[in-house]
């Protein structure tokens, strides 16, 4: 898939956003193997640690429907460089990515990046680090 259609997802997305405490409105879209693009945007809540990314809201939709193979991330904000996602959103992405998934970054001025689930997290905690 090309980038522009998963970028102008992540956009559409971003226009969903409730961020009446940051002002900070971000859009994710996740394709999976199968074809389809989830979206999600960030949530906010009056408490604070109750909000959730829009990288995790896509990811999270897309597990509750079934999926479990991706190939591709987009993820939009108004930012000055192309937006990083948080370190949570990071170790979930982790846990469902491959580390060569590819995920664009990008913001208003169509600045974009292209990184690896890798390059975002390296050393990244796993299931292999779980012991039972």
């Amino acid at each position: 898939m090309k980038n522009n259609e998963l970028l102008t997802q992540a956009i559409r997305a971003k226009k969903q956003a409730y961020a009446p405490y940051s002002k900070f409105p971000v859009g994710a879209a996740l394709l999976t193997t199968s074809g389809k693009i989830y979206t999600g945007c960030n949530i906010e809540n009056a408490s604070y640690s109750l909000t959730c990314c829009a990288e995790r809201i896509a990811i999270f939709k897309a597990i509750a429907a079934g999926e479990r193979n991706f190939t591709e991330m987009a993820v939009v904000a108004n930012s000055k460089r192309p937006v990083p996602p948080c370190g949570a959103c990071r170790q979930v992405m982790s846990e469902f990515f491959e580390p060569t998934m590819v995920i664009y970054l990008a913001n208003a001025q169509h600045q974009l990046i292209t990184m690896t689930m890798e390059d975002l997290l390296p050393f990244s905690f796993d299931a292999s680090d779980v012991t039972k």
